[in-house]
This record gives structure tokens, C-alpha cells and sequence, in this order.
């Protein structure tokens, strides 16, 4: 996850100092500013890639906070992916718990803090946890682990 955040950095830095600088330098040469359509979407790619470095910025200052020696090997933590599955329907999900910007339910990226992140936080595979989602309790069984140190040692 780091290395993704780090390289979209990356990307992003050099499009603002090289691509976006040059963008802007032939949309000033098509004349007046105040009808011209390229110059217009530089400055507003300009402004969004600004607001998206800030945050990288914030996501990797977060990461670097976190000390991985502090996560457990063996139960569920931060970076930790989960398969459950469902003890009354028998439906399978997987989630891996997540902070802050990378949350992305539709991804299966949970936040730690959700109802179900936070019922999973220090159990263990074959560990049964009740989930109280909005509308319903669930129970669940946890059929899968992977640490986050699992997923470094590969």
C-alpha cells in the first residue's frame, strides 16, 4: 500500500513541475485567458494534483507512524485481510482493515473504526464475532487471516 501511495506521489510531482508547467505554457500562447478552455483545465488539473499531493503527503505521514513490531502476528489488526463468512447464510466476504484515506468499502477496503472492523480488531482465525451492522446483527465466523506481516514476507 505504501509503495502504491508512494509511486502515485511520485507521478503526480512530475506532472505538476513538468507536464502541467508546459500545459499551461501553450494554452497562455492561444491567447486570451478569459475564453480559453485549455489553459482553464490546466489550471484546475493543476489545483486538484496540489490537492492530492497534500494528501498523499498526509496518508504516507500516517503510515510512517505506525510501528509494525506493535501489530500482532497472530490475530486481527491494522492491515490485517479477513475472509468470513456469514453462520446463518453461509455467504463469504473478505475486508482488509484500513485507515484514513485507503478506506474503500466497495473495494473491501474497511475502516478499522466500522462496526465491523472494530468487532474483528484482536480475534483470531476460527473465532466467531457477532457484527452489528445498521438494520442487523450478524454472526460470522473468521475462515481466513493474513497479517499485514504475512503480506511483507511474501
Amino acid at each position: 500500500m505504501k509503495e502504491r501511495l508512494e509511486e502515485e506521489l511520485k507521478a503526480l510531482t512530475n506532472e505538476l513541475n513538468v507536464e502541467l508547467p508546459r500545459a499551461l505554457q501553450v494554452a497562455l500562447g492561444h491567447g486570451d485567458l478569459r475564453e480559453n478552455a485549455d489553459y482553464q483545465a490546466a489550471r484546475q488539473r493543476q489545483e486538484f494534483v496540489r490537492a492530492r499531493i497534500s494528501q498523499l503527503q498526509k496518508q504516507l505521514a500516517d503510515f510512517s507512524l505506525i510501528n509494525l513490531s506493535n501489530l500482532p502476528r497472530d490475530r486481527i489488526a491494522y492491515g490485517s485481510t479477513v475472509k468470513l463468512m456469514d453462520l446463518d447464510s453461509g455467504e463469504t466476504f473478505t475486508y482488509r482493515l484500513s485507515i484514513g484515506a485507503e478506506v474503500d468499502p466497495e473495494k473491501g477496503f474497511i475502516s478499522v473504526s466500522s462496526p465491523v472492523g472494530s468487532s474483528l480488531l484482536g480475534k483470531e482465525e476460527g473465532d466467531e464475532v457477532v457484527v452489528q451492522t445498521p438494520g442487523r446483527t450478524r454472526r460470522m465466523e473468521i475462515i481466513e487471516l493474513r497479517t499485514i506481516h504475512n503480506e511483507l514476507e511474501e
